[in-house]
């Protein structure tokens, strides 16, 4: 599938993984630590964004909706309408290990 521009549609998940997330104002927010698929639909259901901490240590995890990505070419990044305080303040986290412990 092409888009408007032409450009495919199809990405490669280890190229989504890592990419930096900003919010409006341009803000680092963290990076995208990985994507999670509804097993049924074959479709993002979210992204798993990564944020605070430092080498790995407090480092807090988040779901975030695909759909409130929008990738911006210039910036190599994906910008979402949320600040990181915003997430802070969430009630939910995500936690790789129960989700792990669910997939079968």
């Amino acid at each position: 599938m092409t888009t408007a521009s032409g450009h495919t549609s199809a990405i490669r998940a280890k190229k989504v993984i890592g990419t930096t997330v900003k919010n409006t104002a341009g803000q680092k927010i963290g990076q995208v630590e990985d994507i999670v698929l509804d097993k049924t639909s074959n479709n993002i259901i979210f992204a798993v964004v990564g944020f605070g901490g430092f080498l790995g240590m407090n480092e807090k995890f988040h779901p975030v909706p695909w759909s409130a990505l929008d990738y911006v070419e210039s910036e190599d990044s994906y910008v979402v309408p949320f600040t990181k305080e915003q997430l802070l303040r969430a009630v939910a986290q995500y936690h790789p290990a129960r989700l792990s412990a669910e997939q079968h």
